[in-house]
């Protein structure tokens, strides 16, 4: 059996305001002319996509991931990781920021292989970041099982094809 975990909310909790996240993108984009309606951090992601401005968008955001990693703190699920193997993370995070947290927590070596937001060309609930996790820890999918805190890592386990649990449950296993 492989684990594939989520990183932010699962792992570590990533000190990261979000809030502030969202109005720095949303700033950088009025002050390049893109103003539009939007509810979440992801709708201005999207727009940023639509309107050529995601590399300084995702700059933005991966510059507050990096630095919440730093500040992360460590959750329960962060033990199971040394019991589990093989492991890996597949999270909306950055891959930078990804590593920086495993590397705070030392957790590196029980998860060799990290995918991203920005390792692929496309981000969870999209299985592509998932199936290159799986690819490269070199198993089955059908003996893996995708770990996380939301319905967004729910949907990415369905649309792969793996099994997935919710992190509170996988701690009760």
């Amino acid at each position: 059996m492989a684990v594939v975990y989520d990183l932010d909310g699962t792992v570590v909790d990533l000190a990261v305001d979000w809030a502030a996240v969202t109005d720095d993108c949303v700033a950088l984009l009025d002050e390049r002319g893109v103003s539009f309606a939007y509810e979440t951090l992801w709708d201005v992601y999207e727009r940023a996509r639509e309107t050529g401005h995601l590399d300084a968008i995702e700059e933005i955001i991966a510059g507050h991931e990096r630095e919440g990693a730093r500040a992360s703190e460590r959750l329960a699920c962060a033990d199971l990781l040394a019991r589990d193997a093989p492991v890996a993370v597949c999270s909306l995070n950055s891959q930078r920021a990804c590593e920086i947290a495993l590397d705070a927590h030392g957790l590196t070596e029980y998860a060799p292989v990290v995918v991203g937001r920005d390792s692929v060309t496309t981000e969870k609930p999209d299985p592509e970041p998932l199936r290159v996790a799986i690819e490269r820890l070199g198993v089955d999918p059908e003996t893996v099982t995708f770990v996380g805190d939301g319905e967004r890592d729910e949907v990415t386990a369905d649309r792969a094809g793996v099994e997935f649990a919710y992190v509170e449950e996988w701690l009760d296993a």
